[in-house]
């Protein structure tokens, strides 16, 4: 057996405590271990969120222009929207003694070179129920569910998912008021609210390079043809990209009726428009119109539809290729 001298162990020692002390040293200048950053999760359009702000609008009860009602939901959809960082600027007139607001939303570049895109929905609520089945509920308001609360409830959800990194020119998200009060005393037209601001647009020169129009596109039995109005090579962009993501039975790419909606006054004014509208809706216009009626998928569907087409520059690829006919005005 091999003896080891006290002046090996001394040295070994020595070695020992010097690797320890180089390594409580070096310790100190090792930059700290941070943990792996779990990424940010990419906001997707949420058909649940959607029905849920279609049921805030219904809880303020019916909304028509000028009540009290309709101004508590417009200063919520405004606070809505600048919650999610978007600018809002407020467009307002008086119809026969009526204040009128409509509300327009913005993000993303300006100055593109095609124009920016409006997307609009209106937010008002018809002042009787006129086609209700019931002769005793005929005076009754109409609490618009899908006509009216379904197409504000899209666009909010849009103002939250959509990317504004993403989005190559301006998009103006437009909430109409004094849409649905058509053939009433006092109203007589339909799309007054929209119809003035396309006016006022043109005459500052300000006018979107095309328009979008959603109205009752919530139903359960969602069927959204052709509408006779639109302008055919946006409408063809956005049924094909409705069919590319599995949607071709919702979109059918079939006519469907020519509607006077909020669309008609910026086709008036030259502005290609299209109207995705589900008419085909049995509780129009009567009291039954509420919130129970509408299907969180169907919401969905066109709000991602309308994300894709917003955020990959489909409507600038139809804005860039040749003109189309304009189309022809129908009944409501």
């Amino acid at each position: 057996m091999r003896s080891v001298r006290p002046a090996q162990i001394l040295t070994m020692a020595a070695f020992a405590l010097a690797l320890v002390y180089l390594g409580w040293l070096g310790y100190g200048a090792l930059p700290a271990l941070l943990p792996t950053p779990t990424p940010t999760p990419i906001p997707e359009f949420d058909g649940a969120n959607a029905l849920a702000l279609a049921q805030v609008q219904c809880d303020f009860g019916p909304r028509p222009s000028g009540s009290p009602a309709n101004r508590r939901t417009g200063d919520w959809i405004v606070d809505e929207l600048e919650a999610h960082g978007w600018t809002v600027e407020a467009h307002e007139f008086l119809w026969n003694g009526v204040p009128v607001r409509n509300l327009i939303a913005k993000a993303g570049p300006p100055g593109h070179p095609s124009g920016n895109v409006m997307v609009g929905a209106h937010y008002d609520t018809r002042l009787v129920a006129d086609q209700d089945p019931d002769p005793g509920r005929l005076q009754e308001a109409v609490l618009g569910g899908n006509d009216g609360a379904s197409g504000a409830a899209v666009l909010l959800e849009m103002a939250r998912v959509l990317d504004k990194e993403k989005l190559p020119a301006e998009v103006w998200l437009t909430f109409f008021d004094a849409e649905d009060n058509g053939n009433l005393a006092g109203w007589e037209e339909w799309a007054i609210g929209s119809t003035r601001l396309a006016e006022d647009l043109a005459a500052a020169g300000d006018l979107p390079a095309a328009m979008i129009l959603i109205d009752m596109i919530g139903d359960t039995e969602q069927r959204i043809p052709f509408e006779g109005n639109s302008d055919p090579a946006l409408s063809q962009a956005i049924w094909d990209l409705a069919a590319e993501m599995g949607y071709g039975d919702s979109f059918p790419q079939t006519p469907g009726p020519a509607m006077i909606d909020d669309h008609i006054g910026f086709i008036r004014q030259g502005v290609p428009s299209v109207d995705l509208i589900d008419f085909d809706y049995p509780y129009w216009h009567t009291t039954a119109d509420t919130c129970d009626k509408l299907s969180a998928e169907s919401l969905e569907r066109v709000g991602k539809v309308l994300v894709r087409l917003l955020e990959e520059g489909r409507v600038q690829d139809v804005l860039a290729g040749p003109p189309t006919a304009p189309a022809t005005e129908g009944e409501p």
